[in-house]
C-alpha cells in the first residue's frame, strides 16, 4: 500500500507506543488522527509535533450508533485502523473486580471489532485498507492474576483471524501484532527487569509499517515481537 495521502486512525494513540505509531506513519506520509481518552496533554504536545488531528472517546461503554455518528461528522473516510488502545488491572479472578473484568473486555476487544464494524464497509467499496490489532504474547499463553487482560487477548486474535478471511478478497490487510515485554507504562519499575532490553515502541511501529507496505499479493495476519535478549535481571 502506498501510504502518502492516506488517513489512519490509531486508538491510544497520545503515548508511547500509539504515538511511535503515529509518527512513524506521518513520516510515511499519512494523515493522522489520534484517538485518545484522558491523556489530552499528551495528545495536544503529539499534534503540535506532527500536526495530527485529534479525537476523544472513552471505549468503555461506547454504542455503535453514536459511534459511527461521531466518526462520520468528525474524521470520515479511514484508509487505517491501529487498534492500540488498551487497559488492564491485574488481579486474580477470586479477587478480581466484575467492572475491571469488563472495562478491559470494553476497551480491548469490545472497541475494536466497533470501529471494524463501521470502517470496513468503506473500505470494501475502495477495494484497499488495512486494520491492524495491537495484541500481545498474553494473547497466547494466560498467566495467573491476568486472566481478563489474556482473555481480550486471546479474543483479538480469534477476531482477527475471522476478519482475515472475510475480507481478504477485498484487499484489505488485516493482522494481529503481538509483542511481549514492550518499555511502557503498562509494566511498572520492578528491579529485576532491565528495560533496556525490552521491546521498544518504536520496534512495534516498524512491524506496523511492515504489515502496511507488504505487497498486494500476501498479508502478514499475525506478527510475535520477543526481546532478543530476556529482560530479567
Amino acid at each position: 500500500m502506498d501510504l502518502s495521502g492516506k488517513t489512519a486512525l490509531i486508538t491510544g494513540g497520545a503515548r508511547r507506543l500509539g504515538r511511535s505509531v503515529a509518527v512513524h506513519l506521518r513520516q510515511a506520509g499519512c494523515n493522522i488522527v489520534v484517538h485518545y481518552n484522558r491523556s489530552k496533554e499528551e495528545a495536544l504536545s503529539l499534534q503540535s509535533e506532527i500536526g495530527c488531528r485529534l479525537f476523544q472517546a472513552d471505549f468503555q461503554n461506547p454504542t455503535i450508533k453514536t459511534l459511527q455518528a461521531r466518526l462520520k461528522e468528525e474524521i470520515g473516510f479511514v484508509d487505517i485502523l491501529i487498534n492500540n488502545a488498551g487497559w488492564g488491572k491485574r488481579a486474580s479472578v477470586v479477587r478480581a473486580k466484575i467492572e475491571d473484568w469488563d472495562q478491559t473486555l470494553r476497551v480491548n476487544l469490545r472497541a475494536p471489532m466497533l470501529l471494524a464494524k463501521h470502517l470496513l464497509p468503506a473500505m470494501i467499496e475502495k477495494g484497499e485498507g488495512a486494520i491492524i490489532n495491537i495484541g500481545s504474547v498474553s494473547g497466547k499463553t494466560g498467566e495467573a492474576n491476568g486472566a481478563a487482560y489474556s482473555a481480550s487477548k486471546f479474543g483479538l486474535i480469534g477476531f482477527t483471524q475471522s476478519l482475515y478471511e472475510e475480507v481478504r478478497e477485498h484487499g484489505i490487510k488485516i493482522a494481529v501484532i503481538l509483542p511481549g515485554f514492550v518499555d511502557t507504562p503498562m509494566i511498572p519499575p520492578v528491579k529485576h527487569l532491565d528495560r533496556s532490553k525490552m521491546i521498544q515502541a518504536e520496534d512495534v511501529a516498524q512491524a506496523v509499517l511492515y504489515v502496511l507496505t507488504s505487497p498486494p499479493r500476501c498479508c502478514p495476519v499475525e506478527i510475535t515481537i520477543r526481546p532478543q535478549r530476556t529482560p530479567y535481571r
